[in-house]
């Protein structure tokens, strides 16, 4: 095994793709999307989050309102990350 594979250090120029054009790309080994691709594949809809009622105490809704006006969005990332990394201990 080299180096490069053990310390996952990639030796791609990213500046050099970075400054290819679309025209540039080389594309010819990707296969073309046929109708039997799309016959073959299915549609994911994300899940939807949920509103929920949850209390919590006064002090805490503020400091995460004033972290800014996405505070919902970080409390609810505040406790996804608690509930993985409970559910990481339990398995």
């Amino acid at each position: 095994m080299n180096e490069n594979a053990m310390n996952n250090t990639s030796r791609t120029n990213w500046e050099k793709v970075d400054s290819l054009t679309e025209e540039e790309v080389d594309t010819s080994d990707i296969p073309p999307l046929t109708e039997e691709f799309f016959s073959k594949s299915r549609w994911w809809k994300p899940v939807a989050s949920l509103n929920v009622l949850v209390q919590i105490e006064p002090e805490t809704l503020a400091w995460f309102q004033s972290q800014g006006e996405d505070y919902e969005k970080r409390m609810a990332a505040a406790l996804r990350i608690y509930a993985e990394a409970h559910q990481m201990g339990q398995k």
